[in-house]
């Protein structure tokens, strides 16, 4: 897909654009994004992880404290014991780089302590997000500069199911913890995924002041498409978008053990008061 009408298309499952829009090849990269779940083993490039890592440090950090780290880890058993914490998941076994990104504030605390100076804001809640937030936006570059090189990616929320294991398996010290990994890699051609639709902008996008009602009718036309996905995917999910996703939040035993997320924090050294 190399034109927006296409693209808008695929990524909303309906054309409702004009086609008079701004474009380029970034903004078809960014729209062409699939979560990929079966990889080759092909070894990526000599360079690559360096190449990605530079994008991910050219994003944005919040007063430039750049609050984040990255593991690499492309050893097969490592590999292996990451994918037995994230439920099992084969494709983390697969690619050939997986990355463990972490919201890191043992860095400041460390440099604080050696210079003899406090560092009591890095125990407060704010920090934490702070943190969070660099990560994200950290690997989302990190995303976007892997695909616009033809390689696949997936992210794994599922590492925060188990964070402490997770935590050892990677010797992280006090005040770090893994907020996602992304596995990169070649994607698998005999798998065929398609695009999935979003929803539509009319629910996500409000001008000038927040409408909740308003979102009703955009809401009632996705849970259509993503039906129609569904099928088209072969994908055993019972119902539409709005009953998955009310699921996915009905219940604490539905958030995957992360519920205690905060207990484990502050196990981890957060404090987060």
């Amino acid at each position: 897909m190399n034109n927006p009408t296409d693209s808008l298309k695929h990524r909303y499952g309906l054309e409702a654009f004009s086609t008079n829009l701004p474009w380029n090849d970034t903004l078809a990269t960014l729209l062409s994004h699939r979560s990929i779940r079966a990889y080759l083993t092909n070894a990526l490039p000599l360079g690559t992880l360096e190449i990605l890592i530079a994008a991910a440090q050219s994003a944005s950090s919040s007063s430039n404290l750049q609050t984040w780290s990255v593991v690499a880890v492309e050893d097969e058993n490592r590999k292996e014991e990451l994918s037995k914490l994230a439920n099992n998941q084969a494709h983390i076994r697969q690619c050939p780089l997986f990355l463990v990104w972490l919201a890191d504030l043992a860095r400041l605390t460390h440099i604080a302590e050696s210079r003899g100076l406090p560092h009591e804001g890095l125990d407060y809640l704010e920090m934490f997000l702070v943190a969070a937030i660099d990560v994200a936006l950290a690997a989302q570059n990190a995303v976007v500069a892997a695909e616009s090189l033809g390689l696949a990616t997936v992210y794994i929320g599922a590492l925060r199911n188990k964070p402490q294991e997770v935590a050892q398996v990677l010797n992280l010290p006090p005040h770090v913890v893994a907020v996602f990994g992304l596995c990169i890699g070649y994607a698998d051609p005999i798998v065929n995924v398609a695009i999935k639709p979003r929803l539509p902008q009319s629910v996500v996008l409000h001008r000038e002041t927040y409408q909740l009602a308003e979102q009703d009718e955009g809401i009632y036309l996705y849970n259509q498409i993503m039906k129609d996905f569904y099928a088209s995917q072969n994908m055993n999910i019972p119902g539409d978008w709005s009953e998955h996703s009310s699921k996915r939040v009905a219940t604490a035993e539905s958030l995957s053990g992360r519920d205690r997320l905060q207990e484990v924090l502050k196990n981890l050294g957060f404090q987060l008061r």
